[in-house]
């Protein structure tokens, strides 16, 4: 089970980001909008974490506005369900791919306010792109000195975009890992179950930004 405190780090270092350039022309590679992400996104967060966790909601609008055009939602959170997916009604997959969307913002929102003395390096591509789907490659330097592998997978969507819909760390996939803990609630509590944690779990993560700012 991925541990949630290195989920945190590896998201919240993200926006350290270094290597080669953005490139604002269109199409970017997959390379190209993982850099151009941690850009956008170090320029929004560095210097402003204590003015971020005073307003949460804050922090998850500059998610939206920089990394949710460049996430699959609807795909990740068909991945995430799994055998599921077949039995839920088109509302419930329309709610889910929501719940799960707003859940994963908010604790992304947690690591980028509270982890950022760390670097991420953003590898070049090995051979040729291919056209459908691939894995861009990060290194994450802690401050503690420990490096960690972080890489971001993509497809290419009917629309010809490429967009990101699984982060795998050291080797472990997210969505495999998060499928893996919730295929047992869904057979309990029902999807419908899943969806109301997951809309408690993201209120609780800003919450919890809150209250980290009291403590600092």
């Amino acid at each position: 089970m991925l541990k949630r405190s290195i989920l945190l780090l590896a998201l919240g270092c993200v926006c350290l980001a270094v290597g080669a350039p953005a490139f604002a022309a269109a199409p970017q590679s997959p390379q190209q909008i993982v850099q151009s992400i941690a850009d956008r996104l170090g320029q929004a967060i560095q210097g402003h974490q204590a003015e971020l966790r005073q307003n949460p909601e804050q922090m998850v609008k500059v998610i939206d506005d920089i990394v949710l055009p460049h996430f699959d939602t609807d795909y990740a959170s068909l991945l995430v369900l799994g055998k599921h997916a077949r039995q839920a009604t088109p509302a419930q997959r329309v709610a889910f791919a929501r719940a799960f969307y707003a859940a994963l913002t908010r604790r992304y929102a947690e690591g980028l306010v509270a982890y950022t003395r760390g670097s991420v390096k953003v590898l070049p591509a090995q051979g040729p792109l291919d056209q459908r789907r691939t894995i861009v490659r990060t290194t994450v330097l802690l401050s503690s000195g420990k490096t960690l592998s972080v890489d971001y997978a993509f497809r290419k969507t009917a629309s010809g975009q490429w967009k990101a819909y699984d982060v795998i760390i050291e080797g472990i996939s997210y969505i495999t890992n998060y499928r893996n803990q919730v295929d047992a609630e869904i057979q309990k509590e029902g999807i419908d179950g899943l969806i109301k944690r997951l809309q408690t779990e993201g209120a609780a993560a800003v919450d919890e930004m809150q209250s980290q700012d009291g403590r600092h």
